[in-house]
């Protein structure tokens, strides 16, 4: 794994990115344009186990030609990592060993609370918006390290 300003400099014109909202039982997966402007939500996978995870992220990386990966951090609102964070770091690095291309940490803080806003706001439903709340999280992840990016 590498630092976003690693990542910054491993990192092509005209090549997507993908980001990932890790949770528990599911994760949240988007994908960024060619520019690397704009994330969209992508799909949500069921959590099974990381090497299930590791499969299907390879077929997703194959399939859209995808060269880099911003993983959400879910550090605690002072700062300080906790549990979920360690997993996190855990299956982030996992998948670093067995992936060959960057990945990152992004914070994370407040990804899903964003995500449920803007979805809020856009006049969906509760139950779509639930439904659909990993993926949305995973594109508030991606595009905060996009803007990061490309600034």
């Amino acid at each position: 794994m590498m630092t976003l300003e690693e990542f910054k400099k491993k990192q092509t014109n005209k090549c997507r990115l993908v980001g990932l909202d890790l949770g528990s039982k599911r994760i949240g997966v988007s994908i960024s344009d060619e520019k690397q402007l704009i994330a969209t939500p992508f799909k949500t996978i069921m959590k099974t186990n990381t090497n299930e995870l590791i499969d299907k992220l390879k077929e997703i990386i194959d399939e859209y030609d995808i060269k880099g990966i911003i993983i959400g951090n879910p550090i605690n609102m002072d700062g300080s990592l906790g549990r979920s964070a360690q997993s996190v770091n855990d299956v982030s690095l996992n998948i670093s060993n067995k992936i060959d291309i960057p990945v990152c940490l992004w914070d994370e803080r407040l990804s899903t609370v964003g995500a449920f806003n803007i979805s809020s706001q856009l006049d969906i439903n509760v139950s779509k918006r639930e439904k659909n709340i990993d993926q949305n999280a995973a594109a508030f992840i991606l595009q905060g390290a996009l803007d990061f990016l490309n600034n």
